[in-house]
C-alpha cells in the first residue's frame, strides 16, 4: 500500500477504498488526448481493471496531447501502446487493450461489467451510443469535450440526472480535425478521473445534473445546471424499462 500511501491519507479514503478502486473496472473510450491522461491517473490511483479502447494508430499530429503515444509508437495501435505504458507506471493493475470500434452491435459486450465508462474520445456517435448502453444498463458514465482552449465535462448517474442525450438533443456535426491545445484535454481528464475517483470511493459530490465549463483564454470556470428530461428518448419515463426507442 505504499504506492497508495498518500492518498489512503484522504478522509474517507482509507484502506476500503483502495480496495474499492482495486476491485473496479473501468472502461476508457479513446487513448488520446482525453483518453490518454485520464488512464494514467486512474492507474496511477490503482484502478484494478482498465481498458482502453481505441481502434486508431498514432500519428505524429496527435503528439501534442496524446500523452501516451511517444514519437516511436507513430503508426501503432493506441490502445496496445497505452496498454504498456500504463502497465509500466503500475505493474499492479490490469489493463486491457481493445482495438476495435464501438458500435451499436459491439457496445454490450464491450461494455460489459463495467463499473464506469469515461468519455475519452472525439466522436459524436460513439458517445451517444456509449450513453445509450450506459443508461440501459445503469453505468455511471463521466463525459468531456475539448475544442481549442475550452471544454466542458459532466457525470451521468442513469436516471439520477440527465444523460447526455438530455443535455444535448442534436447531436453535432462530427468533425475530423478541429483545434486543440495540449493542455485542455489534459485540464478536464484530470477532472474525469476525479470525478471516477469519487464515484468509486463515494467521496464527495459528482457533477450529476452540472456541467463544468472552461474558458482557458481569460480561465474562467461556468457551472451550469442541466436537468433531466423526462420525454428523452434515451432515459425519459416513458421508455420502458430495457427498451429504447
Amino acid at each position: 500500500m505504499l504506492r497508495y500511501d498518500r492518498q489512503l491519507m484522504i478522509p474517507g479514503w482509507g484502506i476500503e477504498g483502495q480496495f474499492k478502486l482495486k476491485r473496479s473496472k473501468i472502461v476508457v473510450i479513446g487513448a488520446g488526448g482525453l483518453g490518454s491522461p485520464v488512464s494514467m491517473y486512474l492507474a496511477a490511483a490503482g484502478v484494478g481493471h482498465l481498458v482502453i479502447i481505441d481502434r486508431d494508430k498514432y500519428e505524429l499530429s496527435n503528439l501534442n496531447r496524446q500523452l501516451l503515444g511517444w514519437q516511436k509508437d507513430v503508426g501503432r495501435p493506441k490502445a496496445i501502446a497505452a496498454k504498456e505504458k500504463l502497465e509500466a507506471l503500475n505493474p499492479e493493475i490490469e489493463v486491457e487493450a481493445i482495438t476495435s470500434e464501438i458500435t451499436k452491435e459491439s457496445v454490450r459486450d464491450l461494455l460489459r461489467g463495467s463499473h464506469v465508462v469515461v468519455d475519452g474520445t472525439d466522436n459524436w456517435p460513439v458517445r451517444f451510443i456509449a450513453n445509450e448502453e450506459c443508461v440501459r444498463r445503469g453505468i455511471p458514465l463521466v463525459h468531456a469535450g475539448v475544442q481549442g482552449f475550452f471544454g466542458q465535462v459532466t457525470t451521468i448517474i442513469p436516471r439520477n440526472g440527465p444523460c447526455l442525450r438530455c443535455i444535448i438533443p442534436q447531436s453535432p456535426p462530427d468533425v475530423k480535425r478541429f483545434p486543440v491545445v495540449g493542455v485542455t484535454p489534459g485540464l478536464f481528464a484530470m477532472l474525469e478521473a476525479m470525478e471516477v475517483l469519487k464515484i468509486i470511493t463515494g467521496i464527495g459530490t459528482l457533477l450529476v445534473g452540472k456541467v463544468l465549463i472552461f474558458n482557458g483564454e481569460d480561465m474562467t470556470f461556468d457551472l451550469l445546471e442541466v436537468r433531466r428530461n423526462l420525454t428523452c428518448p434515451i432515459c425519459g419515463d416513458d421508455v420502458s424499462e430495457g427498451i429504447r426507442h
